[in-house]
């Protein structure tokens, strides 16, 4: 499968033409029109370096908040009260928090700086949100996305204590169901997601839920 070349058109190839890892396309840039329309059509950014790296993987993981896996530690962890959750308190020092969270195997992570302001403007305009953690009143975890229509597109999380990044995860998919949100894409398949009830669905399933 050929990846192709993205120009300054604000235009994506059809997602069926991604290659089996799920590379669709690169090039093109971070505008806010662009992203929209990258979401709007099951595609998101990820790359380490320049170009920018386009994906549609297939099949899809993603979160069904009445799916959701509470341990019975999580559970204790909630009921305890160890941690105060927010929502869109301190987007600014969530993403801040993800990009200074080196991951494993890696030497930082994928959001770079242009990352950062791309998203950073996309919550200034009221599509990116953050979920925050907080301990002692220091941020000590959380995560970030964006949010169109019933659908939520995770991005990132960081926790500075165990169980931060999770408790803010678990309280936002709770709270999900009042939000209006049908289904938390989660992007791709991580052990820590699968324990709260990810699951993968074909990519049509997936690009039929968010098209409504």
């Amino acid at each position: 499968m050929p990846v192709f070349y993205l120009t300054d058109e604000l235009i994506f190839p059809p997602v069926n033409l991604a290659d089996e890892d799920g590379l669709l396309a690169y090039g093109g840039d971070l505008s806010t029109e662009r992203l929209l329309l990258a979401y709007q059509e099951g595609i998101f950014p990820w790359y380490n370096e320049p170009p920018i790296l386009w994906w549609s993987p297939d099949p899809r993981f993603v979160l069904f908040p009445e799916e959701l896996k509470l341990s019975a530690s999580m559970k204790q962890v909630l009921k305890k009260g160890i941690f105060e959750i927010t929502f869109d308190e301190d987007f600014a020092g969530v993403i801040a928090g993800c990009k200074q969270s080196p991951r494993k195997g890696q030497d930082g992570t994928w959001i770079t700086a242009e990352v950062e302001a791309a998203y950073t403007a996309l919550y200034k305009q009221g599509y990116a949100h953050s979920v925050e953690c907080w301990q002692d009143g220091e941020l000590v975890g959380g995560f970030y996305g964006v949010m169109l229509g019933d659908c939520f597109f995770g991005e990132s999380m960081f926790a500075k204590v165990s169980n931060a990044s999770k408790a803010a995860f678990v309280t936002f998919v709770q709270k999900a169901a009042g939000l209006g949100l049908k289904v938390i894409d989660c992007q791709v398949y991580t052990e820590h997601l699968a324990s709260l009830g990810a699951r993968f669905i074909p990519r049509e399933e997936f690009l039929e839920m968010i098209r409504g």
